[in-house]
């Protein structure tokens, strides 16, 4: 496992957003592409990260009032920079795997984006260290 760094299993060119885009199209993204976690750039800089908890924190409760058009309406309005985790911890492709590994259970956190020269290139999460250690192992 010391051997392996991020770059050899992270996922490249990872879906991402906007702050602007609306909690209804970030949950769309993550049911449409399968994943749970989307960086959120801002003229090609990271400025944050939105996970499927977030989105899901963020949805009002089904034992609301609101009627589904009520609903439908405050998705649409509100936007990811209003719940995007702004102090993104990240990784570069040359981090060791046990060091992005302890940096998710130190921070209790399920991916990093992978940052290079100030430019994303990618995303380790979970699902990738699992991926590893079923294929080396």
């Amino acid at each position: 496992m010391d051997q392996y760094k991020v770059r050899d299993w992270m996922t490249t060119n990872p879906v991402t957003i906007t702050p602007q885009t609306s909690l209804a199209e970030a949950h769309r993204l993550m049911k449409q592409k399968r994943v749970r976690r989307l960086p959120v750039l801002e003229n090609g800089k990271l400025v944050g990260i939105v996970a499927l908890s977030d989105v899901l924190e963020a949805e009002p409760s089904s034992a609301t009032t609101l009627s589904i058009y009520e609903i439908n309406y405050l998705l649409a309005e509100m936007k990811v920079e209003k719940i995007m985790k702004r102090n993104v911890i990240t990784v570069t492709p040359d981090t060791p795997i046990r060091e992005a590994a302890n940096l998710m259970l130190t921070h209790k956190i399920g991916g990093l984006p992978v940052v290079e020269d100030g430019k994303l290139v990618g995303i380790i999460t979970e699902s990738d260290i699992f991926r590893m250690i079923v294929r080396t192992m």
